[in-house]
């Protein structure tokens, strides 16, 4: 069975001061070791904290008096403290250092350590207790590890006097406390920099948004360090803002930008809003157009734009147009006039009248148009008997013919044609208009032979 014995000692250096009523200056310590100027005393430097990797292969770094070990990762350690084993007077131990080594005999679980240990002299006739460290490693990786007492007592004797290094100063406690150079005023920074008190004295620095250029702070421009903001940066005087295009707007995270929705926060047009990136479009509705401010709708009037739409007379309504027909006449297709008849609908004809339907209205004419000595030979035709002598000086029939004649015909043109028959030899045939002709609006004209 193997067994590793790893053993350290470590000798602090006892110092005893003598009552006097000198002042007393210390402020170096050993390595490993740093002066506590609120304490008065020298303290352990914690080496595992700021020494970055300290150990290596993969062991663990545990803080030691002066130093540090490393050791495995399983290891144990249990902490024992122990009284001081002798004093060391001051004159015997003014500014001596120990030395601890470490030895480890080959066996499971062995490891080798090196620490440091400090001394130094206490103001005001304190004291320096000593303790050794022991550190021992075996097959289970159980460590020991024996730690000094309290640390250096300093007993309050208000019959010394001590001097403090620069940026410290005597405190009621008769200890040396840290002086707030920026509190009290007497630091030398300029107008356009902060004071930051630090441990024993004071630094300058900048305020945020500047930086330091020579003895002065600058602004530090923002905007030419991208990409800070999503479209538009502003500089001012120690800080920044971003700003959007128009049709967007600053997002909750104050740097970026996000389409407004016009159409639904301020809706701007007349009838129809289309929103896009950045902005928005107004259209109109069937039968408008945008006006000049691509806002508001106008009317567009069909009616004008053409003279074929309708085909009698166009009118134009808000938005479409609509077509009108005269009298007696009705709209089909939306744009066409139709006669009405009015004869198969309703008429005000008598019983014994008949309805004639021409373009635009009727008329009623009387079912037998025949007048004495004519007789009804067959629709509309009156025949004057032979047998009877008032027929022998008058047309023999009388034929009855209805027709419509269009208003808006162009003129002169013809309407109809009538030629007689032969039945008598000898017989001459004359043509007049017998009625209806009061205005001279029409006449009859003799048809060459072809």
């Amino acid at each position: 069975m193997l067994k590793a014995l790893f053993l350290t000692m470590l000798t602090l250096a006892l110092v005893k001061s003598q009552d006097t009523e000198e002042t007393i200056t210390y402020t170096q310590c050993t390595d490993g070791y740093e002066w506590d100027p609120v304490r008065q005393q020298c303290k352990d430097i914690d080496e595992c904290d700021i020494v970055p990797d300290a150990c290596k292969g993969g062991m663990k770094c545990v803080n030691h008096y002066g130093g540090y070990l490393c050791l495995p990762k399983t290891a144990q350690i249990i902490v024992n403290n122990e009284q001081p084993q002798q004093e060391t007077p001051a004159a015997e131990g003014a500014g001596a250092a120990a030395n601890a080594a470490a030895t480890s005999s080959t066996g499971t679980g062995g490891v080798a350590a090196t620490g440091v240990a400090a001394s130094g002299v206490v103001p005001g006739g304190g004291f320096v207790a000593s303790a050794a460290a022991e550190v021992q490693t075996g097959r289970n990786n159980f460590v020991t590890r024996r730690n000094p007492s309290d640390p250096q007592r300093i007993p309050i004797n208000p019959s010394h006097r001590i001097q403090c290094a620069t940026g410290y100063e005597q405190s009621e406690h008769n200890v040396c406390q840290d002086i707030d150079e920026c509190t009290a005023g007497t630091h030398n920074c300029r107008a356009d920099q902060v004071c930051i008190n630090l441990r024993g004295s004071f630094a300058c620095q900048c305020p945020p948004g500047y930086q330091k250029r020579g003895e002065q702070c600058v602004d530090v421009d923002e905007c030419t360090i991208p990409p800070y903001c999503h479209q538009r940066c502003v500089n001012t005087p120690g800080s920044f803002y971003c700003q959007c295009n128009p049709g967007f707007q600053l997002a909750a995270n104050n740097y970026t930008c996000v389409d407004i929705n016009e159409c639904d926060a301020s809706n701007q047009c007349a009838q129809q809003c289309y929103n896009i990136l950045g902005s928005f479009i107004c259209q109109c509705n069937q039968g408008y157009e945008l006006s000049s401010d691509r806002l508001n709708c106008e009317d567009i009037d069909e009616c004008r734009t053409s003279s074929y739409l309708c085909q009698y007379q166009c009118v134009n309504e808000p938005g479409k147009f609509s077509c009108m027909c005269p009298q007696g006449y009705q709209v089909v297709r939306g744009r066409t006039c139709q006669d009405i008849n009015e004869c198969e609908t309703t008429n005000e004809c008598r019983e014994d009248e008949m309805c004639w339907n021409y373009h635009g209205g009727f008329r009623c004419y009387p079912r037998n148009p025949c007048q004495d000595p004519y007789v009804l030979t067959s629709e509309n035709r009156c025949v004057c008997p032979v047998s009877n002598a008032m027929c022998r000086e008058i047309p023999q029939s009388i034929v009855y013919k209805y027709m419509s004649i269009r208003s808006d015909r162009s003129v002169p043109s013809d309407i109809f044609q009538i030629q007689a028959t032969t039945i008598y030899a000898n017989t001459i045939n004359t043509f007049r208009i017998k009625s209806g002709n009061e205005n001279g609006e029409f006449y009859l004209r003799v048809l060459q032979k072809s």
